[in-house]
Formats: structure tokens, sequence, C-alpha cells
């Protein structure tokens, strides 16, 4: 379906006391295209993610290549996962990399100090990193050590990824099994420096970052896109300063982090069990996101008008207490319909902001945070958030169409959130995607839309939704939080009228 150079697509929303609420979608040319890598993920040596996750007993009866569980694999190519980062988080600034290449016989043990004082015995280092993003198909992103790592350190391992020619590193390489350098090109100068990466102040880490990026070297075919440690939540200043002392062209990107508690830090709260009061307030804490990517994004304007570095939210989700009788050093919590309304409305907020973001990584992958996938042995389970990423993958390297839209109110007491948030694209060959979530634990909501030059035919669409924001997909009750077909969109006459269920993701398609 070929669309014309200007449209409109404007939608009137229903809600149960009669007002109407006008919500248009426009095609404009200058728009940025949804970056695929704003649908990344992360996985650190934490917990399970990595170990009885990803790289399983080398006497393990699943399909596997060396060690790597080939179903999850398999899982994560069906949503076309754009990139991985690794080895950290807070790991990475106590990772020495020399310690996980070799004969693994022969390699070295550490303790994870970071995470429960877990003895790491590397086993799974740069190689099977590599092995495992080849295997997905997508792109690695390693972080490199800033804390307590050298300038030497980083620079030989860009070599021994990247360098196609005659030298030490490469040699080393050689010896260990792969002749042909990686080309790696995602490059983090350090995690997290204002905290667990070195407690810096931003002054301190924007000289240290101009020093290491100076000896991360491009060489022929792999040039790097450098990303700088960048603030945690709230922090201004640690963006003002990062803008003001490193030159746009020595950094690709500048990263942020955000965590959306239900709680607080000492009492986060539960995964599955919680009433409609605490969900409003993490939804209304997830929504934060919005405001600030906006106002990072206004920070990095004034000094990047140009918008050549990229805003990389490489650490989001939904953190909550552990699961009963866990580690509570290995971060493993449940996934309910809650996280996918997170994950939903998170990605909306990316792709609506995709003139400066640019990559994202929700944290984490397997067995942590808010995991796509959970595992129990040899049992795989698909969580509601992955379920999003699988409906949502039509925005990946799409074309934004830009959104103008007041939702209509969800309330609980006195306050109120956006009941409905939303974005759309339009893909290559034409066809609109619409992904819509509605927060409302109570009402439905009902939308008719006027679509002006637009010559469509069909929808189609896929929904996410369950009786409770708590329910959740279990080992023994896999399929309780799944997609289905969507009826509630239809054509009448040139307008279109969706109702979208309380508590659901919906992803339409127009052609």
């Amino acid at each position: 379906m070929k669309l014309f150079l200007s449209i409109t697509i404007c939608f009137t929303l229903i809600t149960s006391v009669n007002s109407q609420t006008k919500l248009g979608i426009f095609y404009k040319a200058s728009s940025p295209t949804i970056s695929r890598h704003i649908y990344g993920h992360f996985s650190e040596h934490l917990g399970r993610c990595i170990y009885d996750g990803f790289w399983v007993s080398d006497t393990s009866t699943l399909a596997r290549k060396d060690r790597i569980r080939l179903d999850i694999v398999d899982a994560l190519k069906k949503i076309k996962i754009p990139n991985l980062r690794w080895p950290g988080g807070c790991f990475a600034d106590e990772y020495h990399w020399r310690d996980g290449i070799g004969p693994r016989a022969q390699r070295p043990k550490m303790i994870n100090t970071t995470w429960g004082n877990v003895t790491e015995d590397n086993s799974f280092g740069t190689h099977e990193f590599l092995e495992l993003c080849q295997l997905l198909g997508t792109e690695p992103v390693i972080t490199g050590n800033v804390g307590s790592g050298t300038v030497e350190e980083m620079n030989k391992w860009v070599e021994y990824l990247n360098f196609d020619g005659l030298s030490p590193s490469t040699e080393l390489r050689k010896q260990n099994g792969h002749p042909a350098p990686w080309k790696v090109q995602f490059w983090g100068v350090g995690n997290e420096s204002w905290g667990c990466g070195g407690n810096m102040t931003p002054e301190y880490y924007a000289d240290q970052y101009r020093r290491y990026a100076t000896f991360c070297k491009d060489y022929p075919n792999a040039r790097l896109n450098k990303i700088a440690g960048g603030a945690s939540d709230w922090d201004f200043n640690w963006t003002e300063t990062i803008m003001k002392r490193v030159p746009a062209y020595m950094m690709w990107g500048l990263s942020l982090h955000y965590y959306t508690l239900p709680g607080n830090w000492d009492k986060k709260g539960s995964a599955t069990k919680f009433e409609e009061k605490e969900y409003f307030t993490t939804m209304s804490k997830c929504l934060k996101m919005d405001e600030l990517v906006t106002k990072h994004s206004t920070i990095m304007d004034k000094y990047d008008p140009a918008k050549k570095v990229s805003l990389v939210i490489d650490e989001w989700g939904i953190w909550t207490d552990v699961e009963p009788g866990t580690n509570p050093a290995f971060l493993f919590q449940q996934n309910s319909l809650r996280d996918a309304l997170i994950a939903g409305s998170t990605l909306n907020i990316f792709n609506n902001h995709s003139d400066r973001v640019r990559m994202a990584n929700l944290a984490q992958t397997i067995n942590v945070l808010q995991a796509l996938i959970l595992t129990k042995g040899n049992q795989l389970l698909l969580t509601p958030t992955y379920h999003v990423f699988d409906m949502y993958k039509v925005h990946q390297d799409a074309k934004l169409l830009p959104v103008n839209f007041t939702s209509p109110e969800y309330k609980v007491g006195d306050q109120s959130i956006p009941a409905i948030n939303v974005s759309a694209s339009q893909d290559a060959n034409g066809a609109i995607h619409i992904s819509l979530v509605n927060l409302d634990a109570n009402n439905d909501i009902t939308i008719r839309s006027s679509l002006y030059d637009l010559n469509w035919k069909s929808v189609e669409g896929q929904i996410l939704h369950a009786n409770s924001f708590t329910s959740y997909n279990s080992f023994e009750q896999p399929g309780v939080v799944k997609p289905a077909v969507f009826n509630g969109a239809k054509k009448e006459g040139n307008d279109l009228v969706i109702t979208i269920p309380k508590l659901s993701v919906v992803v339409l398609e127009l052609k």
C-alpha cells in the first residue's frame, strides 16, 4: 500500500462519561526512523541470567551449541532481538576480559562481589558471548571496565575484537580459534560510574571518558559507536556535565538508567501480590520515563542541537522484591500483566522520542528482573513482557508517525494518570502499525477514528490481556497471559472503531 505525502488519522475517544478526546496520527516526511536498537536487551553475569540461563552444563540433554541453550536462542530470534548488552551492569567494572579467553580449564576463577559473592568460573567469556550473538543474529554491545580496569586493558580488548592485521592481540585471538575479527560496533565506556562503577563525580568521569575513549580505536571497517556512562533517574547535572565537557564527536551515545519501583529501594513490593492502589502508583512511576527522556534530551539539545548523540536507555524495567525463597542477590522475580503494560508503555515512549532515543536495553533477558524468559531445569517459560516485544517488533526500523493526543484519565482516589498511551509507525511496505496500551483497571475505552488521505481496506490486530493486573504465567500454567487475535477493531465507512479492553496491550495493522 502506498501513502500520500500527507496523511492525517484523527481519532475520537469515547469514554464512559461520553466526553470526547481526539487522537491524531500524522505522516511527516521529516519524521525519524524508530531504530530497531530501541528493542534491545541486557544480560549480566548476575544470578541465573548467564549461568543456568543462556549457558548450561556440558552434560545437559537440551539442544545446544557448545553450552548455549538453543530453545532460548530460537525464542529470542522470533522477536528479532536487535542487540544484547554484556557483561554488565555493575559486573562490567570488575570484569577483566583476559580471564575469559583461552582454554576453559585454564581460566582463572573470580568472586562476583557485586552479586552475591558467588564464584565466577569465566567459562562464558568473549568468544562465547560473540558466538551467542552470532546464533541470535544480533549486534553485541560490550561494556568495558573503567572502574577497576586500565586504559591499556580496554584498548587491547577492542584490538582483540576488531583488528584484522598483525599484532600480539590478533595472534592471541587466532590461537583461541577465531582468525577473523568480529568487528564489534557498540562499546560502552564504563557503567554507572556515579555508583558501582567507581563512585565518581561527573567531572572526573568526563575526563576519564575522554581518556579511555581516545584509546578505543577505530579499525578498518570496524568503527566504534562509543557510549558514555550517563545519569541515573533525575540527575540532570550528570547529563549537563558530560555534554559540556565531552565533545559530541567523541561519543555516539550517552546512557540513562531508570527503574520502575512499586515501593522504594528498601521495600520494593511483590511482583504478583498487590492491590489497585499499588498498581496505580507503579504505572504512574513508569510513565515518568517520558518526563525523564524529555528533560535529559532538552539538556542534550543545548550542546548537540543536531541530535548527533543518541540517548541510550541501556537499563530500564520494573524492579520488585525477589521471589520468596530465592537468593536476594540473584534478583529473580516473576513477571505479571502489570510488567507487560510497563513494557508496552515504555516502548511507546521510546518510539515517540526516536529522534533522540536510538538504543535501549531491558533489564534483563533471562531469570533476572523484568525477564523475557524464565527457566526451571529443562523448562522454558515466556513471560508477558516477552509477548509485548513480540507484538511490537513491527515498529523496528519503521518510520515514526507522530501522535497528537490527550488521553482520558485513569483515576484512583484524588490522583490520575493518562489511561491510554500510543505510538504508531509505517513500515517499508506502507503498512501502518498502531500500538495502544489501556492502563485503566476498570474501564474499556472505545475509539472512533476518521482517516483522511488514506486508502485502507483492512485492519487486523493482536491483544495481550488477562483477568487481573496480577495475572502471570507459571511453569504449571504457562499460557495465562499470551497474545490473541484482536476482534475489537472494525471499519465503519471510512472510520476505524476500536474498543480497547481494560488492562490490555493492542497492536493494529492497517493495510
